[in-house]
């Protein structure tokens, strides 16, 4: 379950938007994650909010001055409004000065409270965009992650069917590994799965007989990529299969799989002696990338079918 504490949120960006840490330090193991998030209404960062509360509550100046302005009654109201809603942290940007309610309230309730010099609206959008990548929902994948003519292919089929060896010709011949055996996906947006290598086997490559390979080591620095958006799935398929003969010669309809409730469009490449597999490849991502612009071969190749017999028949 994707989880960041309060405290790895302001050690990774207290550089970036120069945050200094008030109130409520020992509040600093407040955990945000993405299961809690998902099932409440609030939202997860935005300006200073009583109706829905957000998770991180940001005060402009504007916030500011309002809660100056308010009477003892009302202020106290709002004040008990936001330690009833579960907020995780409250942020005072564009370098104004601390509420002495905020204040207390951080104190007494130990809610993390910081502040930032820079304008309300970046630290919302810089945080709003970090917190989206460290909370989005993730997968962990058995496959071969590419960066095939500047598109993201992930390159799955049974153990020892070659997927190593198709990855390792396809690197040769000038595209990107990303990640080798166990790939890291995460949804960073409603179509969008991003595709990255754990730690651990970052820059590797196993191929049967060579064993492990710096890819970075040998092909130079423009051979690894850190993360790529996963856009096909190329699914080698044994010949000596049943399944691959079963495969249409002129599929008519698109074949999809579905991960974390995003369709990702699928081909299947039969493989057998003899096939140019890299080649094969580049022409699927080559396909799609048309098929993307409205122009898709079949059917073209169909359409001409059918005017063709038209024609024969009107004769």
């Amino acid at each position: 379950m994707p989880q960041i504490s309060i405290a790895q949120l302001f050690n990774d960006k207290k550089g970036k938007l120069g945050l200094t840490w008030e109130e409520g330090q020992a509040g600093g193991e407040k955990q945000l994650n993405d299961e809690a998030i998902a099932q409440s209404r609030q939202g997860v960062i935005g300006h200073l909010n009583f109706i829905h509360p957000n998770w991180i509550q940001v005060l402009s100046n504007a916030e500011v001055n309002y809660l100056n302005q308010l009477d003892p009654t009302s202020l106290e109201n709002k004040i008990k409004q936001l330690t009833q809603s579960g907020i995780a942290c409250i942020i005072v940007a564009d370098g104004g000065e601390v509420p002495v309610s905020m204040r207390a309230m951080a104190s007494t309730n130990l809610i993390p409270l910081l502040c930032s010099p820079y304008p309300s609206l970046e630290v919302i959008w810089l945080l709003r965009t970090y917190l989206g990548h460290v909370l989005a929902p993730s997968s962990c994948l058995h496959g071969v992650l590419l960066d095939v003519l500047g598109m993201g292919v992930l390159i799955t089929g049974e153990s020892g069917v070659g997927k190593s060896e198709l990855a390792l010709e396809l690197i040769s011949r000038g595209h990107g590994l990303v990640a080798d055996d166990v790939v890291e996906l995460r949804r960073i947006a409603p179509e969008t799965l991003e595709g990255r290598c754990p730690p651990m086997l970052r820059d590797f490559l196993e191929v049967r007989g060579l064993g492990m390979l710096n890819i970075r080591t040998i092909f130079g620095e423009t051979a690894v990529r850190r993360r790529k958006n996963m856009k096909l799935i190329v699914h080698l398929q044994n010949s000596g299969g049943t399944d691959a003969n079963l495969l249409e010669r002129l599929p008519l309809s698109n074949l999809n799989e579905n991960i974390m409730n995003v369709d990702v469009r699928k081909v299947i490449i039969p493989v057998a002696a003899g096939r140019n597999l890299a080649v094969l490849v580049e022409a699927a991502v080559r396909n799609y990338v048309l098929q993307l612009r409205g122009i898709d071969g079949t059917k073209d190749f169909i359409e001409r079918h059918d005017q063709e017999m038209r024609d024969v028949q009107a004769e």
